[in-house]
């Protein structure tokens, strides 16, 4: 989907808030965070600067499946 359009979903990342089944924890840059799956945004690709790193299989795993359950719902 990402090829063919100008936009991406991106989820934010934060190293401050409150865990919840949604939110995904993660250690990015030697510091603790969560992924705000709550706060998925569409984003123009113009707007992404660059490219800060990649999460694990495991962290994209619990992701995937946590975005499964949300929209299952």
């Amino acid at each position: 989907m990402h090829d063919h359009l100008r936009t991406v979903l991106v989820a934010p990342m934060t190293t401050a808030g409150r865990e919840a089944p949604f939110r995904i924890g993660i250690t990015h840059g030697g510091r603790r965070g969560l992924i705000l799956l709550d706060q998925v945004r569409a984003v123009d690709k113009t707007r992404l600067a660059k490219r800060v790193g990649a999460v694990s299989a495991k962290t994209l795993t619990a992701t995937l499946k946590t975005l499964q359950e949300i929209f299952a719902q």
